[in-house]
């Protein structure tokens, strides 16, 4: 094998691992973005953090004693970390709202009221280093069905 053969298969190899972070990177895209084929979602629910927020800040500014932002279950206390990465993608992946937010109450991220929980931001950062590190889960949940069998699997946990 000579220096450009050696030179063209590092690139080659290269070339696939940057194909692999990028449909990696696509796939937590997508799920985060959400998909329906109506066009009615409410994207502002589980993406808009700063409307969130705000609403939060309003309720803690008006001294209301509303107790909006107090996870639901004491079930997420009991899921690892990686349980509550693997069910909040899995969910994502069904593209039920319904779903996603009985998910986001279990898993603690979203209040009974459906305000999202000071700890959202920080586990939807986290869930992108998460994904890029779980491949191989990613691959188990790659269809709506299977991933609804996770969830279905899983959310009673």
């Amino acid at each position: 094998m000579n220096k450009n053969q050696k030179i063209a298969l590092g690139c080659g190899g290269a070339g696939c691992l940057g194909l692999l972070v990028v449909l990696v990177a696509g796939v937590v895209l997508y799920t985060f973005t959400g998909r329906s084929s109506s066009g009615n979602a409410n994207r502002n629910f589980n993406f808009n953090l700063n409307s969130n927020a705000n609403r939060r800040s309003t309720a803690n500014s008006n001294n209301n004693s509303n107790t909006d932002t107090t996870p639901s279950s004491s079930a997420s206390s009991s899921m690892s970390d990686d349980d509550k990465h693997k069910l909040f993608h899995a969910v994502g992946m069904t593209g039920d709202t319904a779903l996603i937010t009985r998910v986001l109450k279990k898993i603690g991220m979203v209040s009974d009221a459906g305000v999202p929980t000071s700890e959202y931001a920080q586990f939807a950062k986290d869930h992108f280093a998460w994904a890029l590190k779980n491949s191989a889960f990613i691959q188990e949940v790659n269809t709506k069905e299977k991933a609804q069998a996770y969830v279905d699997e899983h959310l009673d946990d």
